[in-house]
């Protein structure tokens, strides 16, 4: 893992430039790919204890390391250790009961009525915050400047409010006792915030800067994935009034920060989203059913997403996909990440990457 720090500097540099839009010298494109060709398939980890998978620090890192050591970075991909407790830790924080399986976390409700509940509490001791911040130190002392430590999935607002108190109580409580909605809010978002800046403190580099567990992002100070994939079912009222005050105060007190947006089905807030002056970035996710995230099919929103002034994260995309769109958008603004089969076939992706330019007026 050692080789992909020779020219991080320079990647330091391309991945702080994206987030302002801006390109230093090529397009910022991560390129992936297997060490060794036709590698055995990664079997399930032989544990009989599924809760210790997760919350063991030693095992855990051990099998993550591995998939390190397996993986080649080219371009400004960089390895990274991801810390997550599933695809919604902070809601574990606050009181959600988990149920874990060995590849997910499923997230099961502590509150069974919502008129007279009263908004959670951060208790230090918590079990899953305390297990988060032993595998972040862990990570932090085994990692040697070998890989970074990323950020868990904490994910926020509405949707860590689905995972207290339920999908469909949580719909009937916006309808019901908006003012409620509007209490839990403002309750968790300085909680959110001081556990973001908490593990701040232990995962950030010699530079200050740090990344986030699974979308491969990198920036100096605090970086965020923030998310509302409950925006799916509600109208835009309802997002302008109960996601985007508490969004918008995130970016505002985080310092890079990019929007994952979920499904077409979301797709109806898009001038609230890309209106909101604090948020950088937007990573695009189409959805099950849908064409990849290359297809010309969403080069429309992604035009939109640029004319806002929005950097675009891209993941998954093949070399033919990243170079179209490269030579219809610019290299500006666009973070892109690709899995190539060889380290032979990554390196001369990233060579050619460099000569990538906009063919296309808009």
């Amino acid at each position: 893992m050692m080789d992909w720090r020779k020219d991080w500097e320079k990647s330091r540099q391309r991945h702080q430039a994206w987030w302002h839009g801006e390109v230093i010298d090529r397009v910022l494109i991560q390129v992936v790919a297997p060490r060794k060709t036709g590698s055995p398939e990664q079997r399930p980890p032989e544990e009989t204890d599924v809760e210790k998978l997760w919350l063991d620090p030693e095992p855990r890192l051990a099998r993550m390391e591995k998939t390190l050591e397996e993986t080649y970075y080219a371009g400004d991909a960089f390895p990274y250790l991801n810390t997550s407790l599933g695809p919604g830790t902070f809601s574990l924080y606050l009181g959600a009961r988990p149920e874990f399986t060995p590849h997910t976390v499923w997230y099961h409700p502590c509150y069974q009525e919502l008129a007279s509940a009263t908004p959670p509490s951060f208790d230090e001791k918590n079990r899953y915050w305390q297990a988060t911040v032993s595998l972040c130190q862990a990570a932090v002392k085994k990692a040697r400047g070998r890989y970074l430590v990323g950020y868990p999935d904490l994910i926020e607002n509405l949707d860590t409010l689905a995972s207290l108190f339920g999908t469909e109580r949580l719909l009937q409580g916006l309808m019901d006792y908006p003012e409620k909605i509007h209490q839990f809010q403002k309750a968790i978002l300085p909680i959110y915030l001081d556990c973001h800046r908490r593990l701040y403190e232990v995962i950030r580099d010699e530079q200050g800067g740090s990344c986030f567990s699974h979308f491969s992002i990198y920036g100096n100070g605090r970086v965020a994935k923030l998310q509302c994939d409950f925006s799916a079912m509600i109208s835009t009222k309802m997002f302008e009034e109960f996601v985007l005050p508490y969004l918008d105060q995130q970016c505002q007190q985080l310092d890079h920060t990019v929007y994952h947006w979920d499904g077409p089905g979301a797709l109806h807030h898009e001038q609230a989203l890309l209106s909101l002056p604090s948020l950088q970035a937007i990573q695009w996710t189409p959805g099950a059913g849908q064409p990849g995230v290359g297809d010309r099919r969403w080069w429309p929103l992604y035009r939109k997403v640029r004319k806002a002034k929005k950097s675009l994260l891209l993941l998954g995309l093949t070399a033919a996909e990243a170079r179209s769109i490269v030579e219809e958008f610019g290299p500006e603004g666009l973070n892109l990440l690709v899995t190539a089969e060889t380290p032979r076939e990554a390196d001369e992706l990233v060579h050619q990457a460099s000569h990538w330019h906009r063919k296309t007026i808009w």
